[in-house]
């Protein structure tokens, strides 16, 4: 059984995954308000899976005997400068993730609840990916640039990844 401590850490996290979702799918308008089909697709695609890892958590709480709560969340920020403000600040956003996912297991480990510990491996896991997926799109938005013909690439490549097709 989760300790109550454990509980309302668990009940943050789901409430920012919630807010990762609504973050991308926000962000995921805005591509395609500005012509970005690519990234548009891809960022929906990220906001329902980030959906997923908050009702994972949500889940968890119940089934450990906790009592799971959704805690507000504000409106993500709805206009950007430009494709490269919008990966820059998903990274951004992942870095912050990673970093109260590496708080919980630390908490977990503490309290001694090796059940938490265990399911709260696989979101370390899926943060490593996160951050590195994140880092290599902001890596070739520097590379290929975001103007001209440049961001019709990185759109393009973008795309690609939504799809499951390799970028590289």
């Amino acid at each position: 059984m989760l300790s109550p401590t454990l509980v309302d850490r668990l009940n943050v996290q789901v409430t920012l995954e919630f807010y990762s979702s609504n973050l991308y799918l926000q962000m995921a308008a805005w591509c395609d308000h500005k012509g970005y089909p690519g990234a548009s697709a891809f960022l929906a695609q990220h906001a329902s899976e980030e959906y997923q890892h908050g009702r994972k958590l949500f889940t968890y709480i119940m089934e450990a005997g906790g009592l799971a709560r959704i805690g507000a969340t504000e409106a993500p920020k709805a206009d950007y400068t430009g494709i490269g403000e919008v990966f820059e600040q998903t990274l951004q956003h992942e870095v912050m993730i990673t970093g109260k996912i590496n708080a919980l297991v630390k908490a977990a480990m503490d309290e001694g609840d090796f059940s938490a510990f265990q399911f709260l491996q696989w979101y370390t896991a899926e943060q490593h990916e996160e951050e590195k997926l994140f880092r290599q799109i902001v890596d070739r938005i520097r590379v290929i640039g975001a103007d001209g013909k440049g961001i019709y690439w990185i759109d393009k490549e973008i795309g690609k990844l939504a799809k499951g097709v390799s970028a590289t």
